[in-house]
């Protein structure tokens, strides 16, 4: 419908029911904080029937919430406090963008109630968060004994161990909150560990956050990446330590681990695949009330709000499944509509691991570790038939590819915890699940087509 802001004044339009209707945005400080808030205003008027009403969404790219009208009159949505001076600005001069909904989708956005506050870095957000997988997962957040961090001695850690990452709170503890529910990972980040030919432990990582606020690929000293994960990272996070199972170990090729490593470090984290190794099913892998038309809906709404944004979070991905180049949202539902393709099976096309998009091949946090696996070695003789970018958290901590024998785990690891896990769980107040952990054997074309449906995330065989 528009965006209200300060530099658009006040923006009209016509709505379904009511057919007058005007917004306007006025920014306060009634938090006393730093960039303040705001208020928009909505006035809604000339309604066609007595028992129509209008269903909006609200959003900005730090945001999105929504509400509907009924009565003729001016509405008010509150914003109490920007989310610091990157939406302050965006809205100051973008503005919110506005957007009518079918009235029908009021259910639909009644059920995703409890999503909103996810994204909040509060302790309700991280409990939000904790009951949000508690209730659509069966979760169980068990609490571990004090100390909640390991005092870890590094000459016991090797390369390709592999790092499984939760975090609970703020924006990336909302977003991963989502990831899990719709894949039925217990992990929402991973890294993995690389030894140096001096011996100097490294952690490489695809999603670390640099200086200009960018996600890139990164290779970084144990001792800086630690540090950070125990003293700086306000998004809580619970991190297990997975160490390799020395028979891969000994297969593990440390010097092709590097070269890949090392050619990858600075680049952008792989936003281009990221949704694409979750969808692999036309209606196997979204738990109600999702679905291929919301998320088609989800994918237009951020395209007027953030047209860059959606180029690298699914344009691009889109355009390779359908052999075209350059064409944005809006053209690429024409295109399926010419051919015939719905666009849920044009959602499914697995991912190509040689594919090569604008800032050069994508790889998330896992695909970046399970491609450092696949050079390493450990997929032969079939790693030519494996694409890791269709693989989820959940895919690579199910492999078969680590201890399984707990006399052989460092003395160190869950030392004081009553409960001895079959990995190293070395950071956070909750205990770490990882249901299906260690169990399944590559084979070709491995994770291509496997539902993903709560509560129980039942695999299909060689899916």
């Amino acid at each position: 419908m528009g965006s209200a802001s300060d530099q658009t004044g006040t923006v009209e339009w016509k709505g379904a029911c009511f057919y007058q209707n005007q917004a306007w945005m006025e920014f306060h400080n009634k938090s006393g904080s730093e960039f303040g808030g705001g208020t928009l205003h909505i006035k809604v008027s000339d309604a066609h029937s007595w028992t129509c009403m209008d269903l909006y969404v609200f959003a900005t790219p730090y945001r999105v919430t929504w509400d509907y009208y009924f009565l003729s009159r001016e509405h008010t949505l509150e914003f109490n406090e920007w989310e610091g001076k990157l939406e302050y600005e965006y809205v100051k001069n973008k503005g919110v963008s506005i957007f009518l909904m079918q009235a029908g989708m009021l259910g639909t956005l009644e059920a995703l109630w409890d999503v909103f506050p996810l994204f909040t870095n509060t302790g309700w957000g991280e409990n939000s968060n904790i009951g949000f997988l508690k209730k659509h997962m069966g979760a169980s957040f068990e609490q571990r004994p004090e100390p909640w961090f390991t005092n870890v001695t590094v000459e016991e850690i090797h390369s390709g161990d592999f790092l499984a990452v939760s975090k609970i709170r703020g924006r990336w503890g909302g977003f991963e909150t989502l990831e899990k529910w719709v894949t039925g990972a217990y992990a929402g980040h991973t890294a993995v560990c690389l030894r140096d030919s001096e011996g100097k432990l490294w952690v490489g990582e695809s999603g670390h956050e640099n200086d200009e606020g960018q996600d890139i690929i990164a290779i970084l000293p144990w001792d800086e990446w630690w540090d950070f994960e125990v003293n700086k990272d306000d998004s809580n996070p619970h991190i297990a330590l997975l160490p390799l199972h020395p028979d891969m170990r000994a297969k593990f090729n440390e010097t092709a681990a590097w070269e890949y490593a090392l050619s990858m470090d600075g680049k952008p984290y792989g936003y281009h695949n990221m949704i694409f190794s979750w969808i692999d099913t036309r209606s196997g892998n979204y738990p109600p009330p999702l679905d291929a038309h919301l998320v088609a809906s989800g994918m237009t709404m951020w395209n007027h709000i953030q047209p860059a944004y959606a180029a690298n979070m699914w344009n691009e991905a889109l355009n390779k499944r359908l052999g075209t180049e350059g064409l944005d949202l809006p053209d690429i539902l024409v295109e399926t509509e010419r051919r015939g393709t719905p666009f849920d099976e044009l959602l499914t096309i697995p991912e190509q691991d040689d594919w090569i998009y604008s800032d050069g091949k994508s790889t998330s946090c896992v695909a970046f570790v399970l491609e450092m696996y696949k050079e390493a070695g450990l997929f032969d003789p079939i790693g030519s038939s494996i694409q890791v970018t269709e693989f989820t958290i959940k895919d690579a901590y199910s492999l078969r590819f680590f201890e399984n024998n707990s006399s052989r785990l460092p003395k160190w690891c869950n030392d004081a915890d009553t409960v001895k896990l079959p990995y190293c769980q070395i950071r956070g107040k909750y205990r770490m699940e990882l249901p299906g952990y260690n169990v399944l054997d590559p084979y070709p074309h491995m994770n291509e087509r496997c539902p993903s449906m709560p509560p129980k995330y039942s695999r299909t065989a060689n899916c």
